[in-house]
Formats: structure tokens, C-alpha cells, sequence
């Protein structure tokens, strides 16, 4: 099981950044034999602290940040050689810092080979100072597992993701009641929206025509609402996952896909899941038969006071707004 972790070292000064580099090159760690597994990428190992020193006085670029420290273990069950642990630091370097220097020193005195990659915070091709994130860490993950895959080493399986749902605040309940949410005025438009409309165009189109501008990019994760009142609001934070772009993307590729009608109810909670996770699925039902579930009746409409007053209750409940609750229509697609 191979795994790559950053290490936080709060301290970035050129003394701190030889210090690390020092403890990670000892030799009672990393000497086999008489080979010393310490290896450099765009640089050579005994040397390597001050060609990273030099590249960034040349660059001029010799505050702030001065490098960045990373751990690639391996798992005993690899029987993997030290030599080979090292190969593969050596490559991982080459592949995620093409421009940088990078020291890598594989330590071989505990029960388990793992690797010490100590990255210059300056391209030496370039000089472009290098920053790191949290997205970062993820795509080096995702190589550090497809260069073990590679070599036929075993990875960890990719975490789950959780959303993570803002939850509605007392004052905006309060608000929202009185009717002096333009969020909740928002979210109520949409839902208007959503019981006429198909597809994305129409979609933006009817909230135009309330005032609305809405920006849905592919580009973009996001779709951004901008309400009458110049205020700006994120699909993300409207209290309901029904209205995230991929969602509504895949409400309205069901909707054609089973010829929706207007004014009509979509399945209750948890058809979303189910038609996320089986798009394809339903594109070859499509092929191979012309058998569709059957849409559930239209459901009779209280008068808009109410339904708003009962929407604003259901969102700071978590609740989704998904249709009557008394619908217990489950989707047979797939």
C-alpha cells in the first residue's frame, strides 16, 4: 500500500531548509551496503542545498517560502528493494517537478521504505516560485498511485467525497418567513422554474424572465444566480443538493430521456442518486427497449403562500425539495 503525505515545516528559512535536507540524507538512514540512496532530479545530491540556494539568489526570489517536503511510503507486502523505492521517488520527482530541483532519500531504517522528497520552492528552468494546495496534494496522490500501479504496487482506495450542505441560520429562517429573503425568494423561483422546464436553455431563460441572470458555463463548476437585487448566490449554497449543476444537469437529461410534462412531480427523495449513478444504464434501456417508467400523476398545488411557507420549513430542516411527500414513487429504470 503506497501512500504520499506533505509534511508541514513552519519554519522556511534557508537554515531550516538545510537542516531538513541534512536530517533526511543521514547516512545510518539511507546507506545500503556502500551505496548511498540519496538521489537528485535537476540537481546532483551532494550538492543539491546549494544549487537550490543559488537558483534562487540568481532569480532573485529568495524570501518567503524555500521549500516544500513530502513523505512516499511503501507498504512491507510490496517487497519492493530500496533500490527500486528510490527509482520510483527519482520518477515521481520527474513527473511533478520537471523544473525544480529535488532531493529525494530513501530511508531504509525503519520497518517500512519510504522515500523524503525535498522540492526548491524556485524553478531552476524558469524561476517561477512554486505554491501548493490542497488540490495539489490530491493530483500528486493521483500520480504517486498510477506510478505504483505501474510498477504493480498496491494503492489506497480513493476516499469518498461527503458534501458538506450549508445549513439555514436562524435570522435567514426568519427572514424567509417575513419574505424578506431574496435567498428564499431565489430558491422559490427555481422551483417555479423546475416544474416547467426541460433543459438548461429554457431554464435560463424563464428565470430571466423574473429577473434573474444566471451564468452556467461548462466551464465552471458553479452556476451563478445574480438576483434583482444585485446580490450573487452560488448553486452551492442554496440549502438543497437538488439544485448543484450536475444535478440539474441530470434532472434534465431524465426529463427528456422520459418526456416530462409540465407541472409534473419527479420521484420523491433519492431518485437523484439513482440517476446519477445509472445515466448510462439508462441509455441502453433506451436502445434495447421502449419501456419507460411511468411518470407519477400531477400533484394538486396549494396557493403560493403556503407552498413558500412550507419550502422554508423544509430547507432548514435539510429537507430536499423534492416533491410531495406523500409520493413514495421509487424509479424502476435500472
Amino acid at each position: 500500500m503506497a501512500t504520499f503525505t506533505a509534511v508541514k515545516n513552519k519554519t522556511q528559512t534557508a537554515s531550516a531548509m538545510a537542516n531538513v535536507m541534512e536530517y533526511v540524507t543521514q547516512r545510518k538512514k539511507t546507506m545500503l551496503g556502500d551505496r548511498w540512496l540519496v538521489t537528485g532530479s535537476n540537481c546532483v545530491a551532494q550538492s543539491s542545498y546549494l544549487e537550490m540556494v543559488t537558483t534562487k539568489q540568481r532569480f532573485k526570489k529568495t524570501d518567503g517560502r524555500q521549500f516544500y517536503h513530502f513523505v512516499q511510503s511503501f507498504s512491507e507486502d510490496d517487497n519492493l528493494t530500496p533500490e527500486e523505492v528510490n527509482t520510483i521517488g527519482v520518477e515521481f520527482a520527474q513527473k511533478q517537478f520537471p523544473d525544480f530541483e529535488v532531493l529525494v532519500a530513501t530511508h531504509i531504517d525503519t520497518d517500512h521504505l519510504h522515500n523524503h522528497l525535498v522540492v526548491n520552492s524556485v524553478s531552476c528552468v524558469n524561476g517561477r516560485k512554486l505554491h501548493q494546495n490542497a488540490d495539489d496534494l490530491q493530483q500528486h496522490r493521483k500520480v504517486n498511485d498510477e506510478i505504483c500501479i505501474a510498477h504493480g504496487l498496491s494503492v489506497l482506495e480513493p476516499p469518498q467525497k461527503r458534501s458538506r450542505k450549508k445549513q439555514m441560520r436562524p435570522g435567514e429562517y426568519q427572514a424567509g418567513l417575513r419574505g424578506d429573503s431574496w435567498k428564499l425568494d431565489l430558491i422559490h423561483t427555481i422551483n417555479e422554474a423546475l416544474e416547467y422546464v426541460d433543459d438548461r436553455e429554457s431554464f435560463i431563460e424563464f428565470m430571466g424572465n423574473e429577473g434573474y441572470q444566471v451564468i452556467w458555463a461548462d466551464n465552471r463548476k458553479h452556476i451563478t444566480f445574480t438576483c434583482p437585487n444585485g446580490s450573487k448566490c452560488r448553486d452551492s449554497s442554496l440549502h438543497d443538493e437538488t439544485f448543484l449543476k450536475e444535478n440539474l444537469e441530470t434532472l434534465f437529461i431524465y426529463r427528456q430521456a422520459t418526456g416530462f410534462c409540465p407541472r409534473t412531480l419527479e420521484p420523491n427523495e433519492g431518485w437523484m442518486s439513482e440517476a446519477v449513478n445509472g445515466l448510462v444504464r439508462l441509455g441502453r434501456s433506451l436502445e434495447n427497449s421502449a419501456d419507460l417508467p411511468p411518470l407519477p400523476s400531477p400533484p394538486t398545488w396549494t396557493d403560493s403562500k403556503q407552498r413558500r411557507r412550507e419550502t422554508i420549513k423544509k430547507l432548514a430542516m435539510g429537507q430536499k425539495l423534492s416533491g410531495d411527500q406523500k409520493q413514495n414513487w421509487q424509479p424502476t429504470m435500472w
